[in-house]
């Protein structure tokens, strides 16, 4: 049985600069880097970097992104830094919580949120009919 989540990998085209935004901008734990990677901690998720000459440098049309929690308090200084830092934002947030939808130096998407699943379905079940055919599910 699977019981989470136990790490993210991200191909990067330069090492330095991408460990210098996870660490600088985002705040990310460096916990090891060697010549072709670097391990981080978010909270209690493994993060990867790793050096690859074939990483894409251009935003895929998709909405597949990573999503990191934030405090409240901590997100509108999180916010500047990351605009502060060049990093381009790719989507207004139009749903529950505050979100800031960025591009890291690779172009991977990536969001800063403020809030969780709890907050999420509380916002559905007081929909305005936007979300057609939802079907709930319980414990």
């Amino acid at each position: 049985m699977i019981t989470g989540l136990n790490h993210i990998t991200l191909a990067v085209k330069d090492l330095d600069n991408s460990f210098s935004f996870y660490k600088n901008i985002l705040g990310f734990r460096p916990r090891i880097r060697w010549a072709e990677g670097a391990y981080f901690e978010v909270g209690d998720l493994w993060f990867c970097l790793s050096l690859d000459s074939q990483t894409r440098i251009e935003m895929l049309a998709e909405y597949t992104h990573i999503a990191f929690s934030v405090k409240q308090n901590f997100f509108k200084e999180m916010s500047e830094r990351i605009k502060k830092s060049g990093a381009i934002i790719w989507k207004e947030n139009k749903s529950e919580g505050d979100s800031l939808y960025f591009l890291d130096p690779d172009a991977h998407k990536l969001e800063l949120h403020v809030g969780n699943i709890e907050t999420r379905l509380k916002e559905k079940k007081v929909d305005d009919g936007k979300w057609k055919n939802i079907e709930w599910f319980f414990d």
